[in-house]
């Protein structure tokens, strides 16, 4: 089976969230998502740095990981809480502002393959409105299509 395109999926109101088969087990990609010092591995967005990222290597919910970050050309450090991590098939953080990011795996197929869903809840953000305001959920939405991309790419 050959990765399928990103599609958007309706998860909610203030919610973002895109899907893609990727062509490897979910406890491979499961790996990637969650290790922290993978995530710039992972990234489409041109915002996630692989340099001083601290925390654990296996995410466990109530862990902290600080990663490092630029944005309009300005390094910065953001340090997230795991919230919810499911081995193999869920693992979420939380941002200092409240939102939230999830991915989600589920077997596809005969279980070779892996339904990834990636999703940014601004739904518990603390001003949600800054996030429209300023285009954050457009934005990330095309982050997480060219990561989806590229995570599809790297199992291809």
């Amino acid at each position: 089976m050959s990765s399928s395109a990103v599609t958007t999926v309706d998860a909610g109101p203030r919610r973002v969230a895109k899907r893609v088969i990727v062509d490897a087990p979910a406890a491979e990609i499961f790996a990637l998502v969650v290790d922290p010092h993978r995530h710039a591995e992972l990234d489409g967005s041109g915002t996630v740095r692989d340099v001083d990222v601290k925390g654990p290597h296996r995410l466990k919910v109530g862990d902290r990981f600080t990663v490092g970050m630029t944005q309009y050309g300005l390094p910065y450090k953001i340090t997230s809480t795991a919230t919810d991590v499911q081995d193999g098939a869920v693992v979420e953080w939380r941002h200092p502002m409240g939102h939230k990011w999830r991915w989600e795996l589920a077997p596809a197929d005969d279980g070779a393959a892996t339904e990834v869903t990636e999703i940014f809840d601004y739904s518990t953000a603390k001003v949600p409105l800054v996030i429209t305001a300023f285009g954050y959920d457009e934005k990330n939405a095309t982050g997480m299509t060219a990561t989806l991309e590229r995570l599809a790419r790297r199992f291809a």
